[in-house]
């Protein structure tokens, strides 16, 4: 029975989840639970993750949620390469240290970053420089400590590796939040950070073409943010602008 996954392509907990089977070939039926409409709260999606978040996965009567649970139990079940999840439990160790730090240490960085500064008008909310700026100082030390801990001087993947780990994948998907931001803020944000750059683009180049595919919605988003933001634009592209955006994040 083929793999279902529930998963939108917005949430970067759904992306990590996507390109991994897409990266290790693992057939899979994508359902579309569309979060703009809110359909994680149907009755319907209930039943298949009482928690009502996404991603979720079915394979055949199995049921399971969070992206992380999710990861580890397609690298047992499914017949990949042991450098995503190894079977050494000391290196395995390591990579669980990873994901739980960046469950704990950085779970809204990015995203709550980008959300508190550029895109709460879209779901109503107005922007808060003050909750901004103390999200950006929070993404800014978890960046510093991924520079400093996680990224070692051999290896171009995280914990000194030759090559990415679910681990990779997951941070990595995160720290995408913030293509959707104005270049200038992007790079002060990511510019001092050398090893992060390296590493990210590193990452997008082994796990080409899929990475960069499943994220194109984030440079939609982008796109249409800076035409609905252009100085030169009519009365309907203005007032579409809360309606368009909160479709897409």
């Amino acid at each position: 029975m083929t793999l279902k996954l529930y998963v939108d392509h917005v949430s970067h907990h759904c992306r990590e989840v996507i390109i991994f089977c897409k990266l290790n070939g693992i057939d899979f039926e994508e359902v579309l639970v569309d979060l703009s409409k809110r359909q994680h709260l149907n009755p319907e999606y209930k039943e298949v993750n009482p928690i009502m978040q996404i991603p979720a996965i079915m394979d055949g009567k199995f049921k399971l949620s969070e992206s992380h649970a999710i990861l580890r139990y397609l690298a047992s079940v499914f017949p990949i390469a042991d450098h995503w999840y190894p079977a050494d439990l000391y290196k395995r160790a390591k990579i669980e240290s990873v994901l739980d730090w960046h469950r704990t240490n950085f779970p809204r960085g990015p995203a709550g970053f980008v959300s508190l500064s550029l895109l709460a008008p879209a779901v109503g909310r107005p922007l808060n420089p003050q909750a901004a700026a103390k999200a950006e100082k929070l993404l800014i030390a978890s960046l510093a400590q991924i520079e400093s801990v996680w990224l070692q001087k051999k290896g171009r993947f995280l914990l000194g590796s030759g090559q990415p780990s679910v681990a990779d994948l997951s941070l990595a998907c995160e720290i995408m939040q913030l293509e959707v931001l104005d270049d200038k803020v992007r790079e002060r944000i990511l510019g001092p950070f050398k090893r992060v750059t390296k590493w990210l683009d590193d990452t997008k180049h082994v796990m080409a073409p899929h990475f960069e595919e499943v994220h194109s919605i984030l440079y939609k988003v982008k796109k249409k943010r800076q035409k609905q933001t252009s100085p030169v634009g009519s009365s309907s592209t203005q007032s579409s602008r809360k309606r368009d955006l909160h479709s897409k994040m």
